[in-house]
């Protein structure tokens, strides 16, 4: 599948994207290609989350640079992939996937990007009746592993949470929504046009 910022999807790509929305079955009764012995499940969880052939680090990597590419054309910067450096024992430690040195209040903002499944056991019955519940998770998960490495470098911690099924956390759309107000500001129109799709589901 086409991981530019825009993707184009093939007919075929089409038609699992959208059986996948449906809750139609997408396991077209197969195996993983990279898990041994391991049948895809209807709902195609294991294919959005199977951590092995690349497919996780490249939808990252690919939100992560939109959402860079905005923060530049805002003329905020961006840093990618900043990692800590506080001692041997946190030498590769990345709290931030982006940092912006200038975000709010002259502050600097470590944002970490992360993509949560609301299939995923653990929040699978919140998610049942709260939409948004697993980015929520996502977000608490992210504060409580990178808070105290943000505060000693005096950044802000943001996590950008996003469900696979499109949905963002509360402080995904807060950042998105500030960023949209300097891109609006830059280029003289309306803020409500200058987010790309990927960074606008919510």
């Amino acid at each position: 599948m086409d991981t530019k910022p825009y993707p184009h999807l093939e007919p075929n790509e089409f038609q699992v994207a959208i059986k996948w929305w449906l809750g139609m079955d997408v396991s077209f009764d197969s195996c993983c290609p990279y898990c041994p012995n391991h049948r895809l499940d209807p709902l195609g969880h294991h294919a959005l989350t199977c951590k092995h052939g690349g497919d996780v680090v490249l939808r990252h990597n690919s939100l992560r640079d939109v959402f860079v590419e905005s923060c530049h054309r805002a003329c905020l910067g961006g840093q990618v992939e900043v990692g800590s450096g506080l001692g041997l024992d946190r030498l590769h430690s990345r709290p931030a996937d982006v940092l912006v040195n200038n975000w709010h209040l002259g502050k600097p903002a470590a944002f970490d990007l992360t993509i949560t499944s609301p299939l995923n056991p653990i929040t699978l019955t919140e998610a049942g009746v709260r939409c948004g519940s697993s980015a929520l998770f996502a977000e608490a998960r992210k504060h409580n592993a990178n808070d105290s490495k943000c505060a000693e470098l005096g950044w802000v911690c943001i996590p950008l949470a996003v469900e696979s099924y499109g949905c963002w956390g509360t402080e995904a759309q807060q950042s998105f929504s500030r960023l949209a107000a300097r891109l609006a500001i830059q280029m003289g129109c309306s803020k409500s046009y200058r987010l790309p799709p990927s960074c606008t589901r919510g």
